[in-house]
């Protein structure tokens, strides 16, 4: 029951911080967030569950619970349906800790209506934690839709001066995204004649029993496979997000506070890439491999196209936000590989760009805190003003381009071994595809160098009236403790790739399910 103990006590901190005077809003949120992180904690180190959640037996599942929750008609069943693998654990784990340093990180930016923003923000992670431990289609998507309504809030109340419009266009992308995924997986469901929504009974009966889809005489089983295979790529690939659906994220990024932004690109993308993986690549590896060349140049688009984009900007925050998009390219080029390194590494991925993005984030939202712009052109020499906040700006931003030794190296070296090897897969374009996506770390380089030149070294120049203070202590500490775990993942990646990748083998072709 451990899986219910942290939403549980996400849902009643909510509460909890929601009646509390603002005063003790954020130190209130900030003590019930530990709760998750130490509960996530424990249950890592208590882990010993082996295989892929949706096609092993429930014995090997770890925290697994499955109990019928509602019967539609006699019809349909939806059941209580949680568990965890080494594909889910770690996105929950970094749910949890991300989500205290966020509010630890809020303590000085948000001052006004902080015991709504602290409860939105333990609401969220309840959610979030649904989203990576569900099992059951219905239940899953409560929690994914779910984790729309805090994040309109923060962004609609607590944005910056188009927040509206941001949240309104986040709001309309996703919700439109999730019709177009959950009309492409009850098609398959029913093409199957299945009486329950379990992911686990869907994915068993296509990959295991090989059974195939028969909705109507008018649609054969092969175009119905492609139908839901796409449908539901369309609409995770909004959430990813994957280029051209991409759009939404920048304005998203650049309005909402920091906090907030941290857990969009930290946690919230990642819920896309762990959809596809989940749906897409678990439940219909034949359609996923006819297509795979096609969504490597998705990938390899998205890299470039989005690392270009960074290199163009002139706010701190979009520079960020669009190297989010760069990133994610990297995680779907692994998950179509197909292999061990390719998918393990892209799930890696998830977990690294989660810590380095999320670093990122709160560093820039540290230096605007100071200097209130985030503008290139605004400011420089800030490394003598703000020189601890700034070394791990560098930090981080070196993690980005894949500074061996931090997580960064590790994801991208696992992925690009995985993906050059991947003939099966994409054939013999493989190594094509490779060398197109590693050219993105150039580019990468080249934005962050540029950027880091502009705003953080020579003379000392601020183009406006506040004086620049060295950040308080609770905004730095965050900054420590996400080095520290970038860093600790680059030492010892086999602390979480292990785990991953023995939840991984079972759906590579091959592999023992």
């Amino acid at each position: 029951m451990m899986i219910e103990a942290l939403i549980a006590v996400c849902l009643i901190g909510s509460l909890a911080v929601l009646a509390a005077p603002n005063k003790y809003a954020g130190k209130l949120a900030f003590g019930v967030s530990l709760l998750p992180v130490v509960g996530s904690l424990w249950m890592y180190s208590a882990f010993d569950a082996s295989g892929n959640a949706l096609l092993a037996d429930p014995a090997d599942i770890a925290f697994y619970t499955r109990e019928t929750w509602i019967e539609l008609g006699g019809l349909y069943t939806i059941d209580w349906h949680v568990g965890l693998d080494g594909i889910s654990l770690p996105l929950v784990v970094l749910t949890t800790i991300l989500t205290s340093l966020a509010i630890v990180s809020a303590w000085t930016p948000i001052d006004e209506r902080q015991s709504q923003f602290y409860g939105l923000v333990l609401f969220l992670e309840a959610a979030l934690i649904g989203v990576f431990a569900a099992l059951d289609f219905f239940l899953w998507f409560v929690f994914w839709e779910a984790v729309l309504i805090p994040m309109y809030f923060l962004i609609g109340v607590w944005g910056g001066s188009r927040r509206k419009y941001a949240a309104i266009k986040m709001f309309i992308y996703t919700n439109v995204a999730s019709l177009v995924m959950f009309i492409g997986f009850v098609a398959l469901v029913f093409g199957l004649g299945l009486d329950t929504f379990n992911l686990a009974d869907t994915a068993q009966a296509l990959v295991l029993d090989g059974a195939e889809p028969d909705a109507a005489p008018w649609i054969d089983a092969n175009t119905l496979k492609v139908f839901a295979f796409f449908a539901m790529f369309a609409g995770f690939a909004v959430k990813v997000p994957v280029v051209p659906v991409h759009t939404w994220l920048p304005d998203a990024h650049v309005e909402a506070p920091t906090p907030v932004s941290v857990l969009l690109a930290g946690v919230l993308l990642k819920m896309g890439t762990y959809a596809l993986l989940r749906f897409n690549f678990t439940m219909l590896p034949d359609v996923a491999t006819d297509f795979a060349v096609l969504i490597a140049v998705f990938a390899v688009v998205s890299v470039i196209y989005g690392a270009m984009l960074a290199l163009a900007q002139q706010d701190l925050k979009r520079i960020v936000a669009y190297s989010s998009v760069s990133s994610m390219g990297y995680v779907i080029l692994g998950l179509i590989a197909y292999t061990v390194y390719g998918v393990g590494g892209a799930t890696f991925q998830m977990i690294s760009h989660g810590l380095i993005s999320g670093l990122m984030f709160m560093a820039v939202g540290v230096i605007y805190n100071a200097t209130h712009t985030r503008m290139v052109t605004d400011m420089s020499g800030m490394a003598d003003k703000m020189p601890v906040v700034v070394g791990i700006f560098i930090a981080g931003a070196f993690g980005y381009m894949g500074l061996p030794l931090m997580s960064g190296f590790a994801a991208e070296f696992f992925i690009f071994l995985g993906s050059f090897g991947a003939v099966d897969a994409i054939g013999s374009l493989a190594p094509l595809f490779t060398a197109l996506a590693m050219f993105g770390i150039v580019i990468v380089a080249g934005y962050l160098l540029y950027a880091m030149q502009r705003t953080l070294f020579g003379p000392y120049h601020l183009d406006t009236e506040y004086e620049v203070e060295r950040a308080p202590i609770h905004d730095v500490l965050p900054l420590f403790v996400l080095l520290g775990l970038i860093i600790l993942l680059g030492v010892a990646p086999d602390l979480i790739f292990e785990m991953i990748t023995d939840a991984v083998d079972p759906i590579l072709p091959g592999g023992d399910s």
